[in-house]
């Protein structure tokens, strides 16, 4: 499972046998979020964020996008 960012203790990653729409799994202290990226930034669940934290974390995938995406296109070898 690819780990992206490390970031005050946000884990963004995507697992190997992960499927499409392009999307992130964020975890911390036991709590843990999705998101999709495409086709736009959306939440799919999160489990024991604080609001505060789902705003961190959205305004970091709003900076990051991009990169995510690409690091997601270049593991499962997608163009």
């Amino acid at each position: 499972m690819p780990t992206i960012f490390i970031v005050f203790g946000f884990v963004f990653k995507f697992y190997s046998d992960d499927h499409e729409p392009i999307h992130v799994h964020i975890e911390k202290d036991g709590h843990e979020a999705k998101y999709n990226l495409v086709p736009r930034i959306e939440q799919v669940y999160s489990h024991g964020f604080k609001k505060h934290e789902l705003s961190m974390i959205e305004g970091f995938l709003g900076e990051n996008a991009e990169v995510i995406k690409n690091r997601w296109k270049e593991h499962f070898n997608k163009k």
